[in-house]
């Protein structure tokens, strides 16, 4: 199926690894240009000139989106250098630190973030032929996961967010949609090390899912690119659950 992204310009933050890179990865596969940022600069270089490399145009920012007016910034740069966006995936997360700390990390990086994201992205939407926004969620946020924290409620927060968005938005033909993983692997990642460290919760974590394995980044990151695609044109407020099975509530 031809996804009809070619010549797109997409914003993607947290870009240079995990689920954020996967997302780059098919969509500039697909013909997307793409808007990276990431905390780390050698990262970000690193993954400009692989993804430049395909062809298509790529800009790159050292970055900290905690920092309202400076990711707004980067924003505005990024959309005039591209000639444009037609897509905003918020992608980030926040640290896991002790009590208080960890909880605005968390509202600052997984709600913050998404907001002033939209705010800057709204501009370039209103000249797009095909607007979107993409949030990245968790099956934490659906179903009790390992304890009351402030990941788990915050990604709650951002997808009651991105449902209200989405009806606010929608007269100006701007979709906003989000997707929550389930256990997804990545080599390096936090269940690889969930693996190494505490073997038995990793296994009992498989053995909740029906299909019998964790996902992976690529398979997140396939739902992205449709739900942003032309092919995806009417489909809004939905939050796409991609879990092998794991979560038990029956949605409809």
């Amino acid at each position: 199926m031809d996804l009809q992204l070619k010549g797109h310009n997409v914003l993607v933050t947290g870009g240079t690894k995990g689920i954020g890179r996967a997302i780059v990865e098919v969509l500039s596969d697909e013909g997307c240009n793409i808007a990276l940022c990431a905390r780390n600069a050698d990262d970000v270089n690193a993954a400009v000139e692989a993804i430049s490399a395909k062809g298509v145009k790529v800009v790159g920012q050292q970055l900290d989106v905690g920092d309202g007016d400076a990711f707004k910034a980067w924003i505005a740069e990024a959309g005039e250098a591209l000639g444009g966006l037609d897509a905003y995936v918020s992608n980030v997360s926040g640290s896991n630190a002790p009590g208080d700390a960890g909880w605005k990390s968390h509202f600052d990086y997984n709600i913050m973030s998404a907001v002033h994201g939209v705010e800057a992205c709204l501009p370039f939407f209103e000249k797009s032929s095909n607007p979107s926004v993409v949030m990245i969620s968790t099956t934490a946020a659906l179903e009790h996961f390992i304890n009351a924290g402030p990941y788990n409620a915050m990604k709650a927060g951002l997808l009651n967010y991105s449902g209200a968005l989405a009806q606010e938005l929608g007269a100006k033909g701007i979709r906003v949609n989000a997707i929550s993983p389930g256990p997804i692997f990545i080599e390096g990642g936090s269940w690889d090390k969930i693996k190494q460290a505490m073997t038995a919760f990793y296994d009992s974590t498989v053995a909740q899912i029906p299909l019998g394995r964790m996902g992976t980044a690529d398979e997140v990151a396939a739902q992205a690119a449709l739900l942003i695609s032309p092919r995806g044109g009417f489909t809004t407020g939905t939050n796409v659950v991609i879990d092998g099975g794991l979560t038990k509530r029956i949605q409809y």
